[in-house]
């Protein structure tokens, strides 16, 4: 269910778009985490405000609020306009709740899904993002944030520790602070033929006060495709590591649908570094129709020890995983509908579905 309402305010025209989606056939879904009598629960909602002109001089403001059944986040944002040959500025403030299963998630079903380790993170961030114009293929984005992430049970209270008694955060107490710079470079090259994209990331905590988080992360991904004949081509490869203060959350988690598909989120492994490697071929059918044939590949690199905690080997994960399968794309107005049926190395099998929109 969902409404779209345009307010005309001056001479600026005001996007306000609501949707409310209830939760049907409850039974029939992997049971979610938070367990609640409030039928609100049970609704998936987005609301979205958009003002393109807030004080006359096209500053543009945007709130968006997104629930799900075990997560919510709201961003707020304002941008000033800038000439194009200038850094183009925005301020943003987000609060988000989300579970956090990725590293104390617990591999079920030989780690074909992860269930709840009942913790959950409340993230709120602020800061100023600058994005360079773009010179040629490149972009670049530099960014100074504040970040306060405390640690909830799935009752809501604060913790600080896991249900084996190690801590979950660096600090010791039910929050961490930092202040992390950030610096992302993307290159990207296209054609009817063939594609070349590359994404670095740079992360340094700052050390303004003595408790907050000391650490730098790298991560990178690149990934090219390309036609054979009437067939495609795509692979990639991601990769990363932190040095420095780090906890648990931080870790580099593998396994699940943007990673090694076949497994549960996380549930390969989760480290200080990690490889994934992944390829896909596509083969036209219908103009609308494609199938699909790939392969998922990821290790923690032998860094799971280096965790604080250890949640990784005290779970049982075994730090590298294999995963292939198949599956469909109906490409069509709306976006590329996508269904991936794969199995992983303990021969557990996974059906995956999804939604690409048109132009992501």
């Amino acid at each position: 269910m969902g409404a779209q309402k345009s307010i005309q305010a001056g001479k600026a025209k005001i996007d306000f778009n609501v949707d409310l989606t209830q939760k049907l056939c409850g039974e029939l879904l992997l049971p979610h985490i938070r367990h609640s009598r409030n039928p609100f629960s049970q609704v998936i909602a987005r609301l979205s405000l958009k003002h393109p002109n807030l004080f006359g001089g096209n500053e543009k403001f945007d709130i968006l609020w997104d629930k799900g059944l075990d997560d919510s986040n709201i961003l707020i944002a304002f941008r000033r306009p800038k000439p194009d040959w200038l850094c183009q500025q925005s301020f943003t403030i987000q609060q988000s709740v989300t579970p956090e299963i990725a590293v104390h998630g617990l591999p079920v079903d030989h780690f074909s899904r992860s269930g709840s380790g009942g913790i959950n993170l409340c993230r709120f961030s602020s800061g100023v993002d600058f994005n360079e114009p773009s010179t040629s293929n490149w972009s670049n984005t530099t960014s100074i944030k504040f970040e306060h992430v405390r640690t909830l049970n799935n009752e809501g209270r604060s913790i600080n520790r896991d249900l084996d008694g190690f801590p979950i955060t660096s600090s010791g107490r039910s929050y961490d602070n930092m202040v992390v710079l950030k610096q992302e470079s993307q290159y990207a090259v296209a054609n009817d033929d063939k594609f070349t994209r590359l994404n670095f990331q740079m992360e340094q905590g700052l050390p303004l006060l003595s408790k907050w988080l000391v650490f730098n992360r790298f991560k990178f991904v690149a990934s090219k495709g390309f036609k054979l004949g009437p067939t495609f081509l795509v692979t990639s490869l991601t990769g990363g590591s932190i040095v420095g203060d780090m906890a648990p959350y931080q870790a580099f988690a593998i396994g699940g649908v943007d990673s090694v598909r076949g497994y549960g989120e996380g549930a390969v492994g989760s480290g200080r570094s990690c490889l994934v490697a992944n390829g896909e071929f596509t083969i036209p059918m219908t103009k609308e129709l494609e199938s699909a044939i790939f392969m998922d590949f990821g290790t923690d690199l032998g860094s799971a020890r280096h965790v604080p905690g250890n949640p990784a080997q005290r779970k049982g994960k075994p730090g590298f995983g294999l995963g292939l399968g198949y599956g469909i794309r109906f490409n069509s107005h709306f976006g590329q509908f996508r269904a991936d049926y794969a199995i992983n190395a303990f021969q557990r099998k996974t059906v995956y579905f999804g939604i690409n929109n048109v132009g992501s």
